[in-house]
């Protein structure tokens, strides 16, 4: 988003659920009904729609979507607590992140040492903004990836009604297309879910 690609970034939020879905499929045996199938195909020819309409291999989509797809993966099979899990992700990154700073300042361009106390104050507090990652991590323990995936759903479509509704982005047929699949994919996968755990009596 940082360099203009919002519309590839917004894509590549919309394809991680698939991801989700088809990491759970193939390497965690999960099985899906006819109708979460059905909710699948639907919620990937939204996506599809909008990768054709952007006219170029949305390569950023789909990188960002196979990341963090395999990063729900990992946490779901790794035999590792959540807050221990985020902490050893922190320490593994801080040797690179620690590198790449040392690189800015080398080159005169690391902004922070000249911003005053109050920015300093808001990016050291930022880091409470990850705390969302222990109750992603829980979830990834407890739930099937496949509905996990799905649920991820919820944070693009809030931040596509935020950027048309808030901020007046552009809202063409593409994005109507895709934000229409996306919905529809949601309610039929959320149905399809609940009668099958009514099925099995709630298991």
């Amino acid at each position: 988003m940082n360099t203009g690609h919002v519309l590839a970034t917004a894509l590549g939020y919309f394809l991680n659920p698939l991801v989700s879905v088809l990491l759970g499929v193939v390497f965690l045996g999960e099985r899906l009904t006819r109708g979460q199938l059905v909710a699948v195909v639907i919620g990937a020819a939204g996506g599809v729609y909008w990768a054709v309409d952007l006219g170029e291999a949305p390569w950023i989509a789909l990188t960002l979507a196979g990341s963090f797809g395999l990063y729900g993966l990992v946490r779901k099979i790794a035999s590792v607590g959540p807050l221990e899990g985020l902490t050893l992700e922190t320490l593994l990154l801080a040797p690179a992140a620690l590198a790449y700073l040392t690189h800015l300042t080398a080159q005169g361009v690391m902004m922070l040492p000249h911003e005053g106390v109050d920015v300093k104050a808001l990016l050291a507090g930022a880091g409470v903004i990850t705390a969302p990652l222990l109750c992603f991590t829980s979830a990834a323990r407890l739930l099937p990836l496949s509905m996990l995936g799905f649920f991820q759903y919820l944070a693009p479509s809030l931040s596509f009604l935020i950027a048309v509704g808030l901020y007046r982005e552009p809202f063409g047929r593409a994005q109507a297309v895709a934000f229409s699949c996306v919905w529809a994919a949601l309610a039929l996968f959320s149905l399809a879910t609940r009668r099958a755990l009514g099925a099995s009596g709630g298991r």
